[in-house]
């Protein structure tokens, strides 16, 4: 089983470093078995992070701090207003890292919709999308990480958050599209405490189908062992025979 724990979104701030110090423990534990999978779900203080592929002139050119990260993507912004997810996880068997991002696009994508936001993917890119092709503003991100088979870091939705952060860097590192929130695009607030429960019941879904993925394999497994078994004795059955 997965636990879902939600950090004070809405009424508290968990600064970066914390949490990433949380996962970090976290990833360790589920790694060993010691712990099943765990999703943080809370808001940080305004903090630019940088994934390892960021490129210098994308970061802010006035000496605002970065904090570097060994996850994937380029260089984004958290803060008050963003509802940020992160999925401790054992993938299933096989690992497949684009599958499971593909599985948190799904993920939030649905969740928009929950909230009356009809947004999609765009081909090479990742996160959830809003707009007119060719012209799509991201609405959520996704940044991963993936060490002995269990993810960490994941996804930031914008839901009532300033977009006047984003004007200092290069978002994600992509310089011919823009950022929007969930609160523009329906014309209301749409705070992160609004967004949670949806957020909490589609993460529990695709952990659901996780599961029963796993059984449907585990059980294949099964019936070709029984099969080669049976298979062996009906051979050795004949040999007796002849």
């Amino acid at each position: 089983m997965v636990d879902i724990r939600e950090l004070g979104v809405g009424h508290e701030l968990v600064p970066y470093t914390e949490a990433l110090a949380l996962q970090r423990s976290t990833h360790a534990s589920v790694v060993a078995g010691e712990t099943g999978g765990t999703v943080l779900l809370l808001e940080h203080p305004s903090v630019y992070t940088a994934g390892k592929r960021t490129d210098a002139s994308e970061r802010p050119d006035d000496g605002t701090p970065v904090i570097d990260v060994d996850r994937g993507g380029k260089i984004t912004w958290h803060g008050p207003g963003q509802l940020v997810g992160y999925p401790i996880v054992r993938l299933p068997e096989p690992v497949d890292v684009v599958q499971y991002v593909r599985d948190l696009e799904s993920v939030l994508i649905a969740v928009l919709a929950d909230l009356g936001v009809d947004a999609r993917r765009v081909a090479g890119r990742s996160g959830a999308w809003v707009g007119e092709p060719g012209a799509e503003d991201k609405i959520a991100a996704i940044g991963i990480r993936v060490a002995d088979g269990v993810a960490m870091h994941g996804f930031a939705l914008n839901c009532s958050n300033s977009l006047d952060a984003y004007a200092r860097i290069v978002a994600c590192g992509i310089r011919d599209a823009g950022v929007t929130t969930i609160s523009r695009v329906v014309g209301r607030e749409v705070t992160p405490a609004e967004a949670l429960p949806f957020v909490e019941e589609r993460l529990a879904q695709l952990f659901e189908r996780w599961v029963d993925v796993r059984a449907a394999a585990e059980r294949l497994v099964r019936d070709r062992a029984a099969a080669a078994v049976a298979a062996r004795a009906a051979v050795a059955s004949a040999g007796v025979a002849a």
